[in-house]
């Protein structure tokens, strides 16, 4: 079977608290963008992870993909498979590529072998492998809190929103961004803020990672800006970065520029 693992924006993200087991709480809202890889799981003889598109550094055995799967044949008694990703997602982005993929191989792997696990013992699954996991496995805006494995849903649609994503060549480590936060506590639910006029978005809905990466990256704060000036109502860098998005009412114009990747449609 072929699944096509989406990528998520981040609108708003704030870094409540850093908690005792080195993690931090956070409050994000994440919404699904139609970017995608490809995935292509079917039974097979042996087991075989095939990789093509943009390389995946590090060691293979540590993909989500592959962790996925031994995560479920630890339960279940479930066979050999023949996978194959086709990266298409830029990684250190922010984008939630990777996480993507490891949730899709395991509702691919559910599906495949009729297992009957339902949502929730998706989403714990997922939950297990990454903190970004649990929220490919539905596929609406969900507000994230905890690590980001706590999800609730939201009443809120960019349906009819035109999107454009720019990423630099830039590869900023979750650890990396982390480094630089400092926990602001309280303050404006971002539900509400979502949940509320989108004329407010661009003083109310703010990522904390923002704070600590633009003096650094210069770059981020003028892809940002870019966005602004070509007549986005909304822009933002996702996750941890290093990828800018605007949010447009109609097609902008935007000039391709050398070492920035891009993707752009209707959502």
């Amino acid at each position: 079977m072929v699944s096509f693992p989406p990528c998520k924006i981040n609108l708003g993200l704030r870094i409540v608290a850093k908690r005792a087991d080195g993690y931090h709480d956070l409050e994000t809202c994440f919404y699904p963008v139609p970017w995608t890889d490809v995935l292509e799981v079917i039974r097979a003889s042996s087991l075989q992870f095939a990789y093509s598109g943009h390389v995946i550094g590090g060691d293979p055995s540590t993909n989500l993909c592959e962790r996925a799967y031994a995560l479920l044949r630890r339960d279940f008694n479930i066979g050999p498979v023949s996978a194959h990703l086709h990266k298409i997602l830029p990684m250190g982005a922010g984008l939630g590529g990777g996480s993507s993929d490891g949730a899709y191989m395991l509702r691919s792997l559910n599906t495949l072998f009729g297992l009957g696990l339902d949502r929730t013992r998706l989403m714990a699954y997922a939950a297990s492998l990454g903190s970004d996991c649990a929220f490919f496995i539905q596929d609406g805006p969900m507000i994230g809190k905890g690590r980001g494995e706590l999800l609730l849903p939201i009443d809120s649609t960019l349906a009819g929103t035109y999107i454009l994503i720019l990423k630099p060549d830039l590869h900023i480590s979750t650890a990396q961004a982390f480094a630089g936060i400092t926990p602001k506590g309280s303050g404006a639910s971002i539900d509400t803020v979502v949940s509320g006029d989108r004329h407010a978005w661009k003083t109310a809905l703010h990522n904390d990672f923002e704070d600590s990466l633009f003096p650094r990256f210069p770059i981020l704060r003028q892809l940002k800006e870019s966005l602004y000036d070509a007549g986005a109502w909304y822009a933002s860098m996702t996750g941890s970065g290093s990828a800018i998005y605007g949010l447009f009412n109609a097609v902008p114009r935007v000039e391709a520029k050398p070492g920035i990747a891009r993707w752009e449609g209707w959502l």
